[in-house]
């Protein structure tokens, strides 16, 4: 859903522009000190982009689903580790509070996040808790005392994203020890300040540089009663898998911006490198992994707006997310594949920067549901549709 064309159309020619001129210039200096320049930061916050997501009231700009896809397929077009800055907070670090929570917890949180003073994480990936979430074994206790109700938390998170800038974590963990399944699990916004909070060393990746993650440690972490999402227990593993299905529309999205950069990156080398007296472009077999890259890419582009629209109709988009995820994460690692195969050994040094961009898609298959959690998805949502 596009509700106003014109205006929409301005945000999208600013981001196209800021890609261009501020983010691709800059992706050599990210991948070699493994950090995100402050000023493309607070950039980011001029142009609102922290507060995509969010609604006007406050203070965001408050995108429909389609817009969103269609701002990231241009924000995309560059290092993924750019979106990193403010995917976990326009994603599934905000997601949770504005689906959830109360009213107090919106209006105290959501503000800040949108102007990009704070970061905000998601926390529900543990050691033994991965693709199994209903798993988990962070414990939230209840308990009182002089400064009243509260919960002591305890537990570790690995592999979360923008841990080491977050100012608050979306909190996954355990209030109902004799509940081993999901109903156990309620959610929390949980302060990073707050003491008990631990941070692990930062995770050296295979790509992705500039974009951190590390474990974080609760280690007797009080956290007022208040704090609990939507002030009831129970519900978070639903509140987290909602966050996950908007989250992998989201990140088919920034699958697509990523596979349009590398195609048009491998594109543009065919039409340049000459062999045998001609253009590598003018060879069949090239052109053939061209244009298969090409078909791929226009299908889930397709797929990923029509998710969106049928989200932003009021749909139940479960398996259209896991669809898009599924199929955008898998052509984007195949077209990377392919650049490189285009570029031959020019595309294995980093010169090129397309062995760079080969490193960084392949966590695409990996986060919010590995590829195999996406299958799953799908069929068992299959299987509810026909069975009585």
């Amino acid at each position: 859903m596009i509700r106003d064309p014109q205006t929409f159309q301005a945000l999208l020619d600013a981001v196209r522009r800021f890609t261009r001129e501020c983010l691709v210039p800059a992706e050599n200096e990210v991948a070699e000190t493994d950090a995100i320049p402050p000023a493309i930061v607070q950039a980011m916050r001029e142009m609102g982009l922290f507060g995509l997501t969010i609604p006007e009231a406050h203070g965001g700009l408050g995108l429909t689903m389609e817009e969103e896809v269609r701002v990231l397929f241009e924000l995309c077009q560059t290092s993924p580790a750019f979106r990193s800055v403010i995917g976990t907070t326009v994603g599934i670090g905000s997601q949770g509070i504005l689906m959830d929570g109360t009213a107090e917890q919106k209006a105290h949180y959501l503000p800040r996040l949108a102007r990009g003073e704070l970061i905000a994480s998601f926390a529900l990936t543990e050691p033994e808790a991965g693709s199994d979430a209903a798993s988990l074994r962070t414990t939230a206790i209840r308990g009182r005392d002089s400064q009243g109700e509260h919960y002591v938390v305890n537990g570790c998170k690995r592999f979360i994203t923008n841990a080491p800038q977050a100012g608050l974590f979306t909190l996954m963990a355990r209030t109902d020890p004799s509940d081993p399944g999901a109903g156990g699990v309620s959610a929390f916004i949980v302060d990073a300040d707050l003491p008990g909070i631990h941070l692990g060393r930062i995770d050296r990746k295979m790509g992705q540089r500039g974009a951190h993650t590390c474990d974080v440690v609760f280690d007797g972490v009080r956290v007022p009663a208040g704090q609990l999402l939507g002030g009831v227990e129970g519900r978070g593993f639903k509140t987290a898998m909602k966050v996950l299905d908007k989250g992998r529309i989201h990140l088919a999205a920034v699958c697509v911006g990523v596979a349009q950069r590398i195609l048009s990156d491998a594109l543009r080398y065919a039409t340049e490198r000459r062999q045998f007296g001609q253009a590598i472009a003018e060879f069949q077999l090239v052109q053939a992994m061209l244009a298969d890259s090409r078909t791929e890419l226009y299908a889930a582009e397709c797929m990923v707006i029509d998710a969106a629209r049928r989200r932003d109709d009021g749909a139940h988009v479960s398996t259209e997310a896991a669809c898009c995820k599924l199929f955008a994460s898998e052509m984007c690692g195949r077209v990377a594949d392919r650049a490189v195969q285009i570029l031959g050994g020019a595309g294995y040094i980093s010169d090129h920067g397309i062995e760079r961009f080969y490193r960084d898609v392949r966590l695409f298959r990996l986060y919010e549901g590995t590829s195999q959690i996406q299958q799953l998805v799908i069929a068992r949502n299959m299987l509810r549709e026909v069975q009585p």
